[in-house]
């Protein structure tokens, strides 16, 4: 309990009152431990991504995915947080490869344009995005182009390895630098 000392009466005087603060260090102590068991800690946002199944992986192996041409763009991550695009195949695209940045301007505004004209030339199917980052990208660029089928609602995309075309065509753009 607090206590406070005063003049004892014998002609000696205390310097000052002394109070005992035991009770107030315990509700201090029981106030802070309330606080840290009934607070919610933010949790780290994730983004779901479905990953195939390792088993019929194994067995098409040898097996290429083909990707209908009036309905892919594929994405080639490049050095200098910069992409390379095409619609269609690299080899005859509907539209040329065109360098972009990850900027609203640059990425967004063609996935928001080819999400718009893709369902009129494939009878009202939905984009399919292949990323291929190079060796010469970030993750931060990778994160980037994730970030941007989230904002812009690309349902069907993945995430696929890229091939020497896609490095030759990288390499003429200046955008497998070190």
């Amino acid at each position: 309990m607090a206590e406070l000392k005063k003049d004892s009466g014998d002609g000696k005087k205390d310097k000052g009152g002394r109070v005992d603060l035991t009770a107030m260090v315990d509700l201090a102590f029981l106030l802070i431990t309330f606080f840290m068991l009934t607070t919610s800690l933010n949790k780290p946002q994730a983004m779901d991504v479905a990953m195939p199944d390792k088993n019929k992986i194994e067995e098409e192996k040898d097996d290429k995915v083909e990707i209908a041409d009036n309905r892919s763009v594929t994405l080639l991550l490049g050095s200098d947080n910069k992409i390379l695009w095409y619609y269609g195949q690299l080899a005859n695209p509907i539209y040329p490869p065109e360098v972009v940045d990850y900027s609203k301007s640059g990425l967004r505004e063609v996935l928001q344009k080819m999400k718009k004209e893709v369902p009129a030339r494939s009878n009202g199917k939905d984009l399919i995005v292949v990323i291929r980052p190079s060796e010469k990208s970030i993750h931060r660029n990778l994160v980037d182009v994730l970030d941007e089928m989230k904002i812009v609602d690309v349902k069907r995309y993945m995430i696929a390895k890229i091939g020497e075309a896609d490095i030759e065509q990288l390499k003429e753009e200046n955008l497998f630098n070190d």
